[in-house]
This record gives C-alpha cells, sequence and structure tokens, in this order.
C-alpha cells in the first residue's frame, strides 16, 4: 500500500494541483488530508473542491476551524489580528454555506491502515488540540506526550507547523507533511509525504514538488487578495 499525505494547502489551488499531479505519477493507492484546506490563499474555493473532488479522508486544522468561526483573541500574535480576519473575512465570503458545513463537519483525528500490520494515527496538530505546535527540535518526551498518545498505531502524522521532517523514538515513526501551498523551511516548492508498506516493512518520505509559484503570486493581485505580501514573502 501506498499512501499520500497531504495538508496546510491553504487557498494555494496551484500548488495543489501540481503535487496531485505528482501524486498520480507515482501511483498513490490513497490520498490523505490533514487540513487547512482554504486560509490564507488566493484561491480557497478552488481548493475546497479539489480537495473535495478525491472523495478521501480528510481531518480538520485549525484555519478550517478559522474559516468557519473566526479567529478570536490570543490564537495568533496580536500584530497580526487585523490582517489574519481581514483576510479570514475575504476567504469565507467566497465560500458556499455548504463549503462552511463541509468545514465544520470535518473529523479531528483518522486512524489509517498502511498494511494489515502497520497502523498510522494521522491528525492537523496533536490528537487533543488544532492549534499546538510541536516543533522538530521538540525532545523525545515533548513529542511522545504530545503526539503519540494512540499505542496502537506505528506511525504518526500531522501537518500544522510547514516544517517537513521524519524522526524515529522507541521503535515508531514521527513524521510532519511539510506545506503544500506555504512551506517554511526557506523552500518555496510544494512538501508532501508519502508512506509505503508492506506487512512490517514500511518506508516514509518527504517529496518536494516545484511548479510556478510567480502563477500564484500574480492570482493574489489579481483577485485583490488582502495580503499579497505574505504570500510574496513565503513564495517569492
Amino acid at each position: 500500500m501506498k499512501i499520500a499525505f497531504i495538508s496546510d494547502i491553504h487557498g494555494n489551488a496551484t500548488a495543489l494541483e501540481a503535487v496531485l499531479e505528482d501524486i498520480q505519477s507515482k501511483k498513490a493507492d490513497q490520498i490523505v488530508v490533514l487540513g487547512d484546506l482554504c486560509y490564507r490563499g488566493p484561491e480557497p474555493e478552488r481548493s475546497l473542491e479539489l480537495i473535495q473532488s478525491l472523495n478521501t479522508t480528510v481531518v480538520k486544522g485549525n484555519a478550517d476551524e478559522w474559516v468557519t468561526r473566526g479567529i478570536h483573541d490570543g490564537e495568533v500574535p496580536d500584530q497580526a489580528l487585523d490582517m489574519m480576519r481581514t483576510e479570514q473575512k475575504w476567504t469565507a465570503e467566497r465560500l458556499s454555506d455548504e463549503d462552511i458545513d463541509y468545514l465544520k463537519g470535518l473529523p479531528a483525528e483518522a486512524t489509517i491502515d498502511l498494511t494489515d500490520q502497520l497502523k498510522i494515527h494521522a491528525f492537523h496538530a496533536t490528537p487533543n488540540s488544532l492549534f499546538d505546535i510541536v516543533k522538530p527540535t521538540e525532545d523525545d518526551e515533548t513529542v511522545e506526550s504530545k503526539l503519540m498518545k494512540e499505542a496502537s498505531a506505528d506511525l504518526y502524522l500531522y501537518g500544522h507547523i510547514h516544517l517537513p521532517y521524519v524522526r524515529y523514538i522507541n521503535g515508531k515513526t514521527v513524521a510532519n507533511l511539510g506545506s503544500v501551498g506555504l512551506p517554511f523551511d526557506g523552500m518555496n516548492h510544494a512538501s508532501y509525504l508519502i508512506a509505503e508498506g508492506e506487512g512490517e516493512h514500511f518506508n516514509v518520505s518527504i517529496q518536494r514538488v516545484k511548479y510556478d509559484t510567480s502563477q500564484v503570486i500574480r492570482k493574489a493581485e489579481e483577485v485583490d487578495y488582502p495580503n499579497p505580501d505574505f504570500i510574496k514573502q513565503v513564495l517569492g
């Protein structure tokens, strides 16, 4: 079984299309989506449409929660709050009531069988929170306590931090997918993860996909996205 895990699209449909094409070329058997579908990019409706067309497992991210109910005080730095609320309003106005209901109804986590002997626990940030941040540099004890609560799982996969990595703790695997639409590791290529297994054997690998980021920057300007400088900063 070969499963592609994607997350943190953030309204960047151009990146998502490139990633889906790459996944198809690698002949993945399944795609699983770990949240943050629409918010903070120029094409929220197109991004959501592409995700829904996959007819697959999708879990909720913090940005999906924000789209449906707004951003509360204390959830982002004070200096960014007004702009991020403006972006949230812009995004929500471009989605239908059915789209909002879809985002509201997403589950917080998923358990997926990679093989008949290997189980994956997948979520956006942690199993208990859409917002907690677990960095790649955390010590093993912190990672275990925050991410590895499902004892029956063999692999733990998450998104949220936009920083892809793979590490191994006490015979189990923890990995972050990175971000399809807004990578924060200094490389503006889209990032996702493939998990492949047979019996007790498996491998996990980070995939990077190059695409035309200038097209996304132009799109943000064409649609009057309220914070194009943020997109330029990340993707430029």
